[in-house]
């Protein structure tokens, strides 16, 4: 198994984490081990998160031999329990590199990608749900609103009815499958403007890993774990995640809860932190080197 990802925003995010040797850092989602290689080499302790068993598997042979690393197979989402397992009260940085990894798309068999056909699948821990069970289970309206919501599908409701009708026959087994249906679904005049089943792909794969849920949850759970003067670096791929993380950090920027009409501020509320700088963007170099990383930005906050 070759667990190949070209880690987003590398130097942007390795520096914005201020990293020393007496620092303990937890990647909560570790990959392939890229960031967290460097990680490792600057910190006092890493601690490599991913829930994906192929992940794990991979972090064992490139980070297992580092007497500073641990290695936790679980759901960032549990931060506050994996620093409880392991004894630790606070910790300096935290670092979240959302989505789905090239690993991920690039496995036929993990069925993430609507280039490859594969039975869909979509479960970025290889368990729960998988993507065949909402195409297959959940009601058209259902279907429409995840589209919509998750995806920003315009076309929605068609590709729901459409998905509906096909599998009165017949079950939705592979990607291509719902990729026909997709296209069928589509506007011959729309087919131009990219791929007409990213958007859908989006959020059935949002869906099966409960993604925008567990990011909110984890952001809370994720300041509260940081010393003063922790950094939390977190890495988005689309407009819904980086809405989450941006009015997140702005509210605790401004946690006040006193009426607008209030001349001055009574709740006693103070900001949590600072924002080391607005949000970074991939250089042009990267963009050649990566196409993938075109949407990737990346926020930061530290805990005040």
């Amino acid at each position: 198994m070759d667990f190949v990802h070209k880690s987003v925003l590398f130097d942007e995010s390795i520096n914005a984490l201020n990293i020393d040797n007496k620092k303990i850092i937890l990647d909560g989602t570790a990959g392939g081990g890229g960031h967290s290689r460097e990680i490792a080499k600057n910190a006092g302790r890493l601690i490599a998160v991913d829930q994906d068993p192929d992940a794990i598997k991979i972090l064992g042979e490139r980070l297992g031999g580092l007497e500073n690393v641990t290695i936790v197979k679980n759901n960032f989402s549990n931060i506050k329990q994996i620093l409880a397992d392991l004894g630790i009260d606070k910790i300096d940085g935290v670092l979240l590199d959302l989505g789905v990894s090239s690993f991920q798309l690039d496995t036929d068999e993990r069925g993430f990608s609507y280039h490859k056909n594969a039975p869909l699948d979509m479960r970025m821990s290889k368990t729960g749900i998988s993507a065949r069970d909402v195409v297959n289970t959940y009601s058209e309206q259902e279907l429409s609103n995840i589209l919509f919501r998750y995806g920003e599908e315009k076309f929605a409701r068609q590709i729901a009815r459409n998905i509906a009708a096909f599998r009165q026959n017949e079950p939705i087994e592979t990607t291509f499958q719902l990729v026909d249906i997709i296209k069928a679904s589509y506007p011959k005049s729309k087919m131009r403007d990219s791929h007409p089943a990213r958007k859908t792909f989006q959020a059935i794969r949002i869906e099966v890993n409960k993604e925008l849920d567990v990011l909110e949850k984890t952001l809370d759970d994720a300041l509260d774990c940081l010393n003063t003067g922790g950094r939390l670096c977190v890495i988005t791929f689309h407009s819904l995640e980086d809405r989450i993380v941006k009015e997140r950090f702005n509210s605790w920027l401004n946690p006040c809860t006193c009426p607008k009409e209030f001349p001055v501020c009574v709740c006693g509320k103070k900001p949590l932190g600072r924002l080391p700088f607005k949000f970074k963007a991939p250089t042009d170099t990267e963009l050649e080197e990566n196409p993938r990383a075109r949407s990737a930005k990346l926020r930061c906050f530290e805990k005040l």
